[in-house]
C-alpha cells in the first residue's frame, strides 16, 4: 500500500493530476499508519 501509495503520488505531481496525488497521499500516510501500528494485539514486525 505504501508502494502503491508513492507511486501515484510520484505520477499526480509529474503529471499535475490533482486527484492522483491526493489518493497517493492518503494512501501513504494509511499504509505507513497501518504498518507501524500493530493490528489484533500483537505485532506483525520481525526483529
Amino acid at each position: 500500500m505504501v508502494v502503491l501509495g508513492l507511486i501515484l503520488l510520484i505520477v499526480g505531481l509529474v503529471a499535475k493530476i490533482s486527484i492522483l496525488t491526493t489518493i497517493g497521499a492518503i494512501l501513504l500516510v494509511v499504509g505507513l499508519i497501518l504498518n507501524f501500528v500493530p493490528i489484533g494485539g500483537n505485532s506483525r514486525r520481525v526483529w
